[in-house]
């Protein structure tokens, strides 16, 4: 059985395909990270090379052997993490790994019926990597297909993803993630509440944090050094605003992921101000959210949303970090204290 979550109209088409024998000689599925993307790819190599007549029955030796990185017809492409000649590590999938590839797919299965090569973060093929790879899409061959995984297909060249049958995965409701955790993983009801409004929608990493109590606790750190930041006089705005912009030179994921943090928590006090706490996604400090909801007008939340959006952007955009992070804590609104029934902006 297909063992993708969430993913109903993707699985559909490809089910319809392997039923009528019109699979496409190569997929481009995209989604945000950890939706599904090579979970259903996994799934369709061992749909094609499935032994049993219900396919894929996930129990044969083929199936077993495709989820266990075991098997010689399905191979995973992705961005190594190996140093280039200048003791760097490689930031794009190279040409050299397409060429082997190219070679792979030349020859005849091996104990399978078909060969599956899945490019993984398929937007970081190098450019004569990417023109490689499209001649060989270009010509296909018998008993083969690839898919390609990528978080954006813009950044892939136009005539790649031409060649490809797009395959679209959306964003999980939160209340589907937390049913397949509680029923498929035995995720104890209110952890697996928790763990689904923070995955937004992105079912791999709910399953991965309900297996390492550590993603979860990694997010409470960085939470409570954005909370202090809130709570700390300008200097130590500018220090942690340092931090940051010296992190954002070596992992500007790291700190994309830390703006996601403060776009939830800010939402989340836009929520609870207007009454619709419920719909919270840091469901865990509720009572922090109240009392620090009750020190703020609704306006002030909703300007430093905007500008949290705007530096992210800016970031993007590839602005001064330090610049760019200063000025958002300038940004950052005053808490406000009630004087006589009033609320008055604390100096």
């Amino acid at each position: 059985m297909w063992d993708v979550i969430g993913q109903d109209k993707a699985v559909a088409l490809l089910q319809r395909g392997l039923e009528k024998d019109s699979l496409s000689h190569a997929y481009l599925f995209v989604g945000p990270p950890h939706v599904g993307k090579m979970a259903l790819a996994l799934n369709l190599a061992q749909a094609l090379n499935c032994e049993e007549k219900e396919q894929p029955c996930g129990n044969c030796v083929s199936c077993r052997k495709i989820v266990a990185s075991n098997h010689s017809d399905v191979q995973v492409i992705r961005l190594s993490k190996d140093e280039n000649s200048s003791g760097k590590l490689k930031t794009e999938i190279s040409i050299e790994q397409i060429k082997e590839l190219q070679h792979a797919a030349s020859l005849p299965p091996f104990e399978g019926s078909y060969k599956i090569f899945i490019v993984e973060g398929a937007e970081f093929l190098s450019s004569e990597a990417a023109n490689r790879l499209l001649k060989t899409l270009e010509e296909p061959v018998g008993k083969v297909v690839f898919v390609l995984l990528t978080e954006n297909d813009r950044m892939l060249f136009p005539t790649v993803v031409s060649r490809c049958q797009k395959v679209e995965l959306m964003p999980i409701p939160a209340g589907e993630i937390e049913s397949a955790l509680v029923n498929r993983r035995q995720v104890e009801p209110e952890r697996a509440k928790l763990l689904a409004r923070l995955s937004h929608g992105c079912v791999g990493w709910a399953i991965a944090a309900a297996e390492d109590g550590g993603l979860v606790q990694q997010r409470d750190e960085k939470l409570d050094r954005l909370l202090d930041a809130v709570d700390t006089d300008l200097e130590g705005r500018f220090a942690y605003a340092g931090q940051l912009a010296a992190q954002f030179s070596q992992s500007r994921e790291a700190v994309q992921a830390v703006f996601d943090l403060w776009l939830d928590w800010w939402r989340d006090l836009m929520l609870v101000k207007v009454g619709k706490g419920e719909m919270a996604t840091n469901i865990d400090r509720t009572k922090e959210l109240n009392d620090m909801a009750g020190k703020y007008q609704l306006a002030q939340i909703r300007q430093f949303i905007k500008s949290l959006q705007e530096a992210g952007e800016q970031l993007r955009l590839n602005a001064n970090p330090r610049l760019v992070l200063e000025v958002l804590m300038l940004d950052m609104p005053e808490k406000e204290a009630r004087r006589g029934g009033k609320l008055t902006t604390r100096a």
